[in-house]
């Protein structure tokens, strides 16, 4: 088996930082994509996905946590007796997970494609 060009494996470990919110930030490999050469529109490209990438899935995950709240505060307000809202002890709350339909990802703000 053939292995990654070493350009290829900093341009995914600069995504991978970038969307994972890595307190290093993929600075590293931008100074090693810089000294294979890779073209300054080429690095900027990955950034823009990743930051898409990521700033995608904080939407996604605020939404859902959003989803699950109102469930949650739903179930309470139907379960407790007037004037007195309790939340039921060991009763496991339903928490609905929005699919996505439609494409795999939604393209970046400059139009790039993640997929």
């Amino acid at each position: 088996m053939s292995e990654l060009h070493p350009s290829i494996v900093a341009l995914v470990a600069l995504a991978a930082n970038i969307a994972a919110k890595h307190p290093k930030q993929g600075l590293c490999q931008l100074d090693k994509l810089r000294e294979y050469g890779v073209p300054e529109a080429h690095i900027d490209t990955v950034i823009e996905i990743a930051r898409h990438i990521r700033d995608e899935a904080g939407q996604l995950l605020d939404a859902s946590f959003d989803a699950a709240r109102a469930a949650a505060q739903t179930q309470v307000a139907e379960a407790a007796p007037a004037g007195k809202p309790k939340v039921a002890k060991g009763k496991p709350l339903t928490i609905a997970i929005a699919e996505a339909g439609g494409a795999c990802c939604t393209p970046t703000p400059g139009g790039k494609s993640c997929c």
